[in-house]
């Protein structure tokens, strides 16, 4: 890892710890988590009393990879989408939002839209 992607990395890190002091999901509301790689998206509810993820979307699903590339907003939007749909299978209607370190904008915007779209409280 070059010394630029290193010091990239280690800000988000930092970042995301400083959220995270913050922030905590419950079974009632868990924690929607967010994390962005060059090319896919991963979202996640967490409860962190108990530690178990409740319901999780990537674009690195087989039927999510089918419909194109994985670094786009708008498999950002049909992510978002698709999370809330299946929160709602599982009887979350609210949950707390977590950014993961990455800045509020494009793809992790773009996520939270769509949810908010779909049903889900922040």
């Amino acid at each position: 890892m070059s010394n630029v992607a290193q010091k990239r990395r280690q800000g988000r890190e930092i970042r995301h710890r400083r959220v995270r002091k913050k922030i905590h999901g419950t079974a009632a509301r868990p924690r929607l988590a967010v994390f962005r790689s060059n090319k896919h998206l991963s979202l996640q509810l967490i409860d962190d009393e108990t530690g178990r993820t409740l319901a999780s979307a990537s674009t690195a699903e087989a039927d999510m990879r089918s419909e194109g590339s994985g670094a786009t907003v708008a498999a950002a939007s049909r992510l978002g989408k698709l999370l809330a749909d299946r929160a709602k299978a599982a009887g979350i209607d609210q949950v707390v939002f977590d950014r993961g370190g990455f800045l509020y904008h494009g793809r992790v915007a773009a996520v939270a839209a769509a949810a908010r779209e779909a049903g889900l409280e922040f």
